[in-house]
C-alpha cells in the first residue's frame, strides 16, 4: 500500500504573511527568523527554513474534530512558502533524521493506536499503520517537541 504525505495549503495563511508584528501579536502570532537548520520546519513545504528565512509561529488546530482528539499546537510555517507540498511513497525533508510519532485515525477522528520510527523504519512503519483494520489516515508529529509535522493518507 502506497502513502502520500501533505503539507498545508499555503492559502490558509496567505493573510497573516503581510501583517505587522505589532497585528500579528495580537492574533498570537509571531515572525521570527530562522537560526539554524533544522530547527524551523515549515508546515507547508515539510522542508526546515534556511538561517536567516522568516518563519510565522502560531498556533495550529492540526486535528479539527469532534471527538476528544481534537488538536492544536504550534507550528512553523516559512514566509516564501506558497505552495502545500506533496511526497508519495517518500518521506519529506523534515521527517528524516527525526524521531517521528504516529498517531492512527479512524474514518470518525478516533485514535485506534500509535507508534514511532525514524528514517528508514519510519517508512515501514506507515505502511503497517494504513494497513491496520480501521485506520483512514495518520498524523505525524515530531516526537520530541510533540509538534503536528504532516497528514500521511493511503494512495
Amino acid at each position: 500500500m502506497g502513502y502520500v504525505v501533505m503539507g498545508l495549503e499555503a492559502r490558509q495563511f496567505e493573510a497573516l504573511k503581510s501583517l505587522s508584528t505589532e497585528d500579528l501579536a495580537a492574533k498570537g502570532v509571531k515572525r521570527v527568523r530562522a537560526t539554524a537548520k533544522p530547527g524551523f520546519p515549515c508546515r507547508i513545504s515539510l522542508e526546515d527554513a534556511e538561517p536567516g528565512e522568516d518563519v510565522l509561529l502560531l498556533n495550529f488546530e492540526s486535528h479539527a474534530v469532534d471527538t476528544p482528539y481534537r488538536s492544536s499546537f504550534a507550528i512553523y510555517v516559512r514566509q516564501a512558502a506558497e505552495r502545500q507540498a506533496r511526497f508519495e511513497n517518500a518521506l519529506p525533508p523534515v521527517m528524516q533524521g527525526r524521531p517521528i510519532a504516529l498517531r492512527i485515525f479512524s474514518a470518525d477522528g478516533m485514535l485506534i493506536g500509535a507508534d514511532m520510527g525514524m528514517d528508514d523504519e519510519l517508512t515501514e512503519k506507515i505502511e503497517a499503520a494504513l494497513k491496520r483494520e480501521g485506520a483512514a489516515y495518520l498524523h505525524a508529529h515530531n516526537a520530541m517537541h510533540g509538534c503536528f509535522v504532516a497528514e500521511i493518507r493511503p494512495n
